[in-house]
C-alpha cells in the first residue's frame, strides 16, 4: 500500500523496551493474589486460575531452548493507538521462543475466533503496520465470548491450527471474558492458554499493577490538540463558547487529562458530579455562573470539556438508566412498539419518581436513553448528544438571568464530539514503547506457561530501559457487578480518584481557569526530538507516579 512520509519514516522507528526484555529473561514469582472484591464469589467461579501470583520478568545469564509455538491473536472492542505494535511485540517475541513459531490473526475480534476466520501473520504482514495506528490488520470486533458453545466452536479452530496459546487485546470487559475463557480451556484440559492486554482509550483499565492502558495517551494527546487549536479560535474570534463532548463511558480520565493539558474555562468531572450528588440544574448553573462572570469582563467566549458518560453519573439519571436497563432487558417487545407511544409505554413502567425525570427530559434525549444497549448490556452513551444538551440548558438559564439582570451579555454556541478522531491515530513514541514491550512481555507468559494473566509494563515514568515487565493474574481484577439484569463477574473499573493528585492538582486552578484565559495550545504529536518533546507519558500518570514515590 501506499505510504505518507510519516509513515515510511515510522515504519522505521525502533521501539525502546525495558532491558529485562532483551535477551534471555527469567521469571520471578511474588506472593499469592486475590480478587478486589467478592473474593468468595470470584474463586468459586474461578477455581482453576484464582489466586496466582503477580509475575516479574528479570535477565537470565544464558536463553532456554523452546520448541516452536503456534500462538493467535484478537483484538476485541474499539480501536486503540498502539495495537500493533502489540502485535508486533508478540510476533517477535514468539520468534525469539523458536524462529519456527507462528502467529495467526482472528479477523474482526472475538466472533473470528468463534467463525473460524483467520490469516497467518507474516513478517511481511507484521512490518507494514508497525507503529501505526488503528487496527486494520486484522479488524476488531464486540463478540463477547461467555458462552460454553462459542468456546468449543473456538477450540475446534485452534486445535485445527495447533494454537497453544491466545492473546486477547481488549478493555476490562474483554480481558474479563479473557478470564473466563483461560478458566474454562483450564478446566477442560484443552492445552491452550490464554493472557490478556490492557487496551482502551479511556484510560479505566488500570491498578496497581496496571499503570495504564494502552492508546490513553496518544488518544487525550490527539484530542489536546485539536482542543488546543479550538482555544486559539476561541480566543482569537471572541464569540463563541464551545461545548466539546470527550471519550469516556465510565470515568473522566481524558476529560481531566486533557484539562491538565490545555486549562479550559470549565472541565465537568463525573465522578465529583456523583459524589456531590449534583443535579442536571446544578451542573448547568455551575457552567452559566462561570460564563456570566467572563461576561461581565466583556469575554463572551469559552470552553467547556464534558466527559461523554456524564448523564450516567448524575444521581437521579443514574437511578433512572439502571431502571431503564431493567425494563429494556425484561421487555424486548419495546422494539416494535411504534415510534410515537415508545415514550407512554416507557413512562408506564417506570416508577414514579423516574417517570417524573424521564418526562421533564427533552425528547430527543430521553429516546436516547431508552436505544438498543452495547453487548455488555451499557447504555450508548457516545449517542446522547450532552454538549448539545447542556448547551441549550445553558442558554435557558442565561436568559432567565438577564431577566432579571443577573447577566449582562452575548452567547453563542458551538458543539463539539471528539471520539473516533483519537482512536486510531498513529500512537506516540509512549504508546509505541508501551505497546511494543506489552506484546514481548506476552510472549515471555505464553514461554512459561502461563494462563488467565493479563501482560504488565510499569514504572513507565522512568527511562523504558527502567520500566518493570511481568504479568497479572486478571482474577486479581475482578469484582461482582449487575449485567443485563445478572450479578456477573467483571474486571473492576478504575474512576477517577477525587484524592488524587492529578485531580486535586486540576481543582486547585480550575477557578483561576474559569476567570482567565489561560489556554494551553498542546499542538500534535511529536515524534522526533528531543526526548523531553517526543517521549513524556501524560500529565496524569506523571502525576500519579510522583505521588506514589512520596
Amino acid at each position: 500500500m501506499d505510504k505518507s512520509a510519516l509513515q515510511i519514516a515510522r515504519s522505521e522507528y525502533k521501539p525502546k523496551m525495558p532491558e529485562a526484555l532483551r535477551g534471555p529473561v527469567k521469571l520471578v514469582e511474588g506472593e499469592a493474589t486475590q480478587s478486589v472484591a467478592d473474593q468468595e464469589e470470584i474463586q468459586k467461579l474461578f477455581p482453576s486460575t484464582y489466586g496466582q501470583p503477580v509475575i516479574r520478568f528479570e535477565r537470565a545469564k544464558e536463553q532456554k531452548k523452546y520448541d516452536p509455538i503456534n500462538v493467535g491473536v484478537i483484538l476485541s472492542g474499539g480501536q486503540a493507538p498502539g495495537g500493533h505494535n502489540v502485535i508486533a511485540g508478540l510476533f517477535d517475541g514468539i520468534k525469539n521462543i523458536n524462529p519456527k513459531s507462528r502467529l495467526y490473526g482472528f479477523i474482526l475480534g472475538p466472533g473470528g475466533l468463534v467463525d473460524h476466520h483467520y490469516m497467518e501473520l507474516t513478517a511481511d504482514i507484521i512490518d507494514e503496520y508497525r507503529n501505526t495506528g488503528g487496527f486494520d490488520m486484522i479488524g476488531s470486533g464486540r463478540t463477547k465470548l461467555e458462552k460454553v458453545e462459542q468456546f468449543e466452536k473456538g477450540l475446534v479452530i485452534l486445535k485445527a491450527l495447533d494454537i497453544k496459546a491466545l492473546v486477547i487485546i481488549g478493555g476490562d470487559d474483554s480481558n474479563t471474558n479473557a478470564c473466563v475463557l483461560a478458566e474454562y480451556y483450564k478446566s477442560v484440559n484443552a492445552g491452550v492458554q490464554v493472557i490478556g492486554c490492557p487496551k482502551t482509550i479511556d484510560g479505566d483499565l488500570k491498578n496497581s499493577m496496571i499503570e495504564t492502558s494502552f492508546g490513553f495517551d496518544t488518544a487525550c494527546k490527539t484530542y489536546s490538540e485539536v482542543i488546543g487549536n479550538i482555544q486559539r479560535d476561541c480566543n482569537s474570534a471572541r464569540k463563541y463558547w464551545h461545548f466539546i463532548k470527550l471519550m469516556g463511558r465510565s470515568a473522566s480520565h481524558i476529560a481531566l487529562e486533557c484539562a491538565l493539558q490545555v486549562h479550559p474555562n470549565v472541565c465537568l468531572i463525573s465522578e465529583e458530579v456523583e459524589a456531590k450528588k449534583q443535579t442536571l440544574d446544578d451542573v448547568v448553573t455551575e457552567i452559566a455562573t462561570a460564563v456570566a462572570n467572563r461576561a461581565a469582563q466583556g469575554k463572551n467566549y469559552g470552553t467547556v470539556l464534558i466527559p461523554e458518560g456524564l448523564i450516567e453519573f448524575i444521581p437521579v439519571m443514574k437511578n433512572l438508566i439502571a431502571e431503564l436497563n431493567e425494563i429494556l432487558a425484561a421487555h424486548p417487545e419495546y422494539k416494535m412498539i411504534r415510534q410515537n407511544e415508545q415514550r407512554n409505554y416507557i413512562i408506564e413502567k417506570l416508577s414514579k419518581e423516574n417517570a417524573a425525570v424521564f418526562s421533564s427530559l427533552p425528547e430527543a434525549v430521553a429516546m436516547q436513553l431508552t436505544l438498543d444497549r452495547d453487548p455488555h448490556g451499557n447504555v450508548q452513551v457516545s449517542a446522547i448528544e450532552t454538549e448539545k444538551l447542556l448547551a441549550e440548558m445553558v442558554g435557558k438559564k442565561l436568559d432567565e438571568w438577564k431577566q432579571s439582570e443577573l447577566y449582562v451579555g452575548k452567547f453563542a454556541t458551538q458543539t463539539h464530539f471528539f471520539g473516533y478522531e483519537g482512536r486510531c491515530a498513529a500512537p506516540s513514541n509512549y504508546d509505541a514503547d508501551y505497546c511494543y514491550s506489552l506484546g514481548i512481555a506476552a510472549s515471555g507468559l505464553i514461554a512459561f506457561g502461563k494462563t488467565g494473566y493479563m501482560a504488565s509494563v510499569r514504572n513507565t515514568t522512568a527511562p523504558a530501559a527502567e520500566w518493570i515487565a511481568g504479568g497479572v493474574p486478571i482474577t486479581m481484577m475482578l469484582n461482582m457487578e449487575r449485567r443485563n439484569g445478572e450479578m456477573k463477574p467483571v474486571i473492576q473499573k478504575a474512576l477517577v480518584d477525587l484524592g488524587g493528585l492529578p485531580f486535586r492538582t486540576f481543582a486547585a486552578r480550575r477557578a483561576a481557569w474559569a476567570i482567565q484565559t489561560d489556554y494551553m495550545y498542546p499542538g500534535p504529536i511529536q515524534y522526533f526530538g528531543p526526548t523531553e518533546v517526543c517521549d513524556q507519558p501524560t500529565i496524569t500518570l506523571q502525576l500519579e507516579s510522583s505521588s506514589k514515590e512520596k
